[in-house]
């Protein structure tokens, strides 16, 4: 149980990190479609991670396919709104930054 506990903990803990490595980029990145980027990427990666943890300690597979179901789902909206958010600054005539 503790092998389960310790493996959970650093799953979680992983998946807050790049949570927070979104976070900086989304207030650090130049422009729009970096911040996207950094956002989208780092955001499905580490919920993957919590997910993970979190199906490490479910109880039933019922409950992990839950979970991965979530994922997905999550996975694809945050895409679908990325897309959907670029394509509104590209028609809007916002530029990339450039160095």
């Amino acid at each position: 149980m503790i092998l389960v506990d310790i493996v959970s903990g650093l799953l979680l803990i992983v998946g807050t990190v790049f949570f927070l490595a979104g976070t900086v980029g989304l207030l650090r990145f130049p422009d729009v479609y970096t911040r996207l980027h950094a956002l989208t990427k780092a955001d499905n990666l580490g919920l993957g991670f919590v997910i993970a943890g979190l199906a490490v300690q479910a109880e039933s597979w019922s409950a992990v396919l839950k979970l991965i179901i979530i994922w997905l789902l999550v996975l694809l909206a945050s895409s679908a709104a990325c897309h959907l958010v670029a394509r509104g600054a590209l028609r809007g005539k916002i530029m990339p930054w450039k160095s």
